[in-house]
């Protein structure tokens, strides 16, 4: 059985579509392609990777309580194609917010579902994931906590010749435990869907969160955008850049 797996994401590196797509990779088995979509160079060459395959797997974001434009453009193309060429794959989604709440993926996975119906594919359902964003820095947060642990273990040796030293095993092992936690729901879904598409049956809509309260959510939430836009210019842009007159 062949499963496309495609990252919609319009971000090159570290987007959270990946992330959630390489967990369910793990989970699917048999052979598996991906595939990144994010211009129309892109088209063609992934619609001859589905013209073989059993399941078609989307990983995108929220954007605008809906699916993003290029994704839209896509999607129209290859209901032409799937008509034309009498295609019959099921199509999952694996869709992923910046609010907590996973269930605002709703009209998403309705579009996919009126898509399949139009295209004449079959549509088996998918995830609808809430907290992406900080879902994906704890997969960064785990590469850190090995390297710290790793780390640990060389001054260790260095010292006094144990490979085993007990307190950074320990407090690496808590923040394994604690990670694992806030994925604990989308791995709960994330795991029944790989079986779904690996036996080509039905999934239905699922939608889950990062298992954090919201309130506690709201406050890492804020304090992450408004480090992410002073780093990315958007606090001080607006000031600083030259404004265009709208007069006449």
């Amino acid at each position: 059985m062949k499963t496309v797996f495609i990252n919609c994401s319009p971000k090159k590196r570290f987007c959270a579509s990946a992330y959630f797509l390489a967990l369910e990779r793990l989970f699917t088995g048999g052979e598996t392609v991906s595939e990144k979509l994010r211009t129309k160079g892109d088209y063609q060459r992934i619609i001859d990777q589905m013209k073989d395959a059993q399941a078609v797997v989307f990983g995108l974001p929220l954007y605008v309580d809906g699916i993003p434009s290029h994704v839209l453009g896509f999607m129209e193309e290859l209901e032409t194609v799937c008509k034309k060429e009498d295609l019959h794959f099921n199509v999952y989604s694996i869709a992923n917010n910046g609010f907590i709440e996973g269930k605002q993926n709703e009209p998403l996975m309705q579009v996919f579902e009126n898509f399949c119906n139009r295209a004449g594919v079959k549509w088996g359902g998918g995830v609808g994931i809430g907290g992406g964003v900080m879902l994906n820095v704890t997969r960064i947060l785990f590469v850190v906590e090995i390297l710290l642990l790793v780390l640990n273990i060389i001054l260790s040796v260095a010292e006094s010749g144990n490979f085993f030293p007990k307190e950074s095993w320990i407090s690496f092992g808590e923040n394994a435990l604690l990670l694992l936690y806030f994925n604990a729901g989308v791995l709960f879904y994330l795991i029944p869907l790989g079986a779904a598409i690996r036996k080509g049956e039905f999934f239905g809509k699922k939608y889950t969160r990062i298992m954090i309260p919201s309130f506690v959510f709201i406050i890492f939430a804020d304090i992450f955008f408004i480090i992410a836009s002073v780093f990315g210019g958007g606090i001080f842009r607006g000031w600083l850049s030259k404004k265009e007159s709208t007069w006449q």
